[in-house]
């Protein structure tokens, strides 16, 4: 039996729910890809040149999803050349163990991605083994070595419009101009993190290199936020619409302004310990939202409640971002009120456009879709991280819609660093939405019309209005 993508592919068997989701997911083919939040390296669509080098730099080695999985059966990340310099491992033989263990995806978001990518990219009719890895190695490299399929031509191909990319403010940003200056809107988005937790074995470092790109001394807790706040400034320029942020916990609230100059010089001398570290970081958090309300309209991102880099031997070996990401319980309810009260009610003339991500799924209906549903400025993310998978998705949409409505969340964003997969957690996003909404038209809780207009804007208009997007394609979200 071959191996393929059925029109059909993720929807119900029930007949006519099956046939009510293809009809609703047949709308969205024309539809281009709202990219609002990523992890993509601007540098591949910033030179016309940039390639893929082979299968195994494509496909595996900035996938965290794929290598996170693989390590957890005991697979060294280092012969994946996960953390390795390009030239000191063998690609070939990384693809061959990935395809020997391509069945630990079964049943996974991952393995739908990787599923729709070899198929309707690549052309694979056959589901990678030891036995084909060598030939499939070989069929992928010879697309790869084609104009068609640089970055630049896929990014043409998935339909992308706008792609967001995360850069820390030392990070230079004249590669999202280069990429504009051609066509293709790669845009910036300020993620200061490393630059707000003083406790982080690099920060002094970040901050070096934050004075270098700065051209000015950061001397008091003063200078980096004024410093921070020409940086918001610039990258605005090159067209940001967001600010990201990533904290353990929940506690955004200020300190007084002494009494934050005091944490800094501490911060700067070693000398801050845990407790103080978290209370500077809830100041300066506290300070990013109230440059994104009065100064420059920045959207706040944030993705709370996860424990960063837990696999701490893993960390110190080859560094973040390893997939270690686990999460923990947070007060979202609680740790919100100094924030919202500040800057949650528009009617006092400092509105916060503010998109909350969470990693624990019981938060949704018992704190998230809440507050959403009450403050003008408050829209909920999609499921991030582990729950951007089909059952993640439906409990999504079920634990939300009812509270929030759809119109209080902010559509999809793929939060890939994995540029092949783009199109494909987009696919998967439509076919779940189109399912779930069939089902409610044949139980009668909306009708075929509401259902169509509802999957276009979780498709589409939700994430380019919750951004600020100007965008090719006419938005219904505000009409009735």
């Amino acid at each position: 039996m071959g191996w393929d993508v059925p029109e059909t592919f993720l929807f119900d068997p029930e007949p006519l729910v099956r046939a009510t989701a293809l009809e609703l997911y047949n709308q969205t083919k024309a539809l281009g890809l709202i990219c609002p939040h990523g992890h993509v390296a601007p540098g591949l669509l910033a030179e016309p040149n940039a390639r893929f080098l082979h299968p195994t730099d494509l496909l595996i080695r900035f996938d965290h999803y794929i290598f996170r999985l693989l390590h957890s059966q005991g697979i060294a990340l280092e012969s994946l050349g996960v953390g390795v310099p390009e030239g000191e491992y063998d690609p070939l033989g990384a693809w061959e163990i990935f395809c020997q263990h391509f069945h630990l995806f079964d049943g996974t978001p991952t393995g739908l991605w990787l599923r729709l990518e070899l198929i309707q990219l690549f052309g694979v009719n056959e589901k990678p083994s030891a036995r084909n890895a060598a030939d499939l190695y070989a069929q992928i490299q010879a697309a790869l070595d084609t104009p068609a399929f640089t970055p630049r031509a896929l990014f043409k191909k998935f339909r992308v419009e706008v792609l967001a990319t995360t850069d820390a403010p030392e990070e230079d940003i004249s590669l999202h101009f280069k990429a504009q200056r051609d066509g293709y809107r790669v845009i910036p988005t300020f993620r200061p993190d490393g630059l707000l937790q003083v406790l982080r074995p690099d920060w002094k470092e970040r901050l070096s290199r934050f004075e270098t790109v700065s051209n000015r001394s950061i001397e008091t807790y003063t200078d980096l936020l004024e410093a921070l706040k020409v940086r918001r400034q610039e990258f605005k320029k090159a067209g940001a619409a967001a600010t990201d942020h990533s904290a353990a916990n929940v506690r955004i609230e200020p300190l007084p302004e002494a009494g934050a100059e005091q944490l800094f010089a501490l911060a700067l001398k070693g000398k801050i310990n845990p407790e103080q570290a978290e209370q500077l970081e809830a100041h300066a958090l506290f300070d990013q939202a109230r440059l994104s309300a009065e100064e420059d309209g920045l959207v706040m991102q944030l993705h709370l409640g996860v424990t960063r880099n837990h696999n701490r031997h893993l960390f110190e070996r080859l560094g973040g971002d390893m997939g270690a990401d686990i999460p923990h319980a947070v007060d979202w309810t609680r740790g919100l009120q100094p924030l919202l009260s500040e800057f949650g009610n528009p009617s006092q003339g400092r509105g916060l456009s503010l998109v909350l991500f969470t990693l624990d799924e019981s938060t949704y209906s018992r704190e998230l879709a809440p507050i959403a549903g009450h403050y003008p400025g408050v829209r909920l993310g999609a499921p991030w991280w582990y729950f951007d998978s089909v059952l993640g998705m439906e409990r999504y949409l079920d634990a939300v819609s009812e509270t929030a409505t759809l119109y209080n969340t902010a559509g999809f964003n793929d939060d890939t660093r994995a540029f092949a997969s783009i199109p494909a957690r987009h696919e998967v996003w439509r076919r779940v939405v189109a399912n779930w909404l069939a089902r409610k038209v044949h139980r009668e809780i909306f009708d075929l019309e509401e259902a169509s207009r509802l999957l276009r804007l979780c498709s589409y208009d939700l994430a380019a209005k919750a951004y600020g997007l100007e965008i090719k394609s006419r938005l219904i979200a505000d009409s009735g």
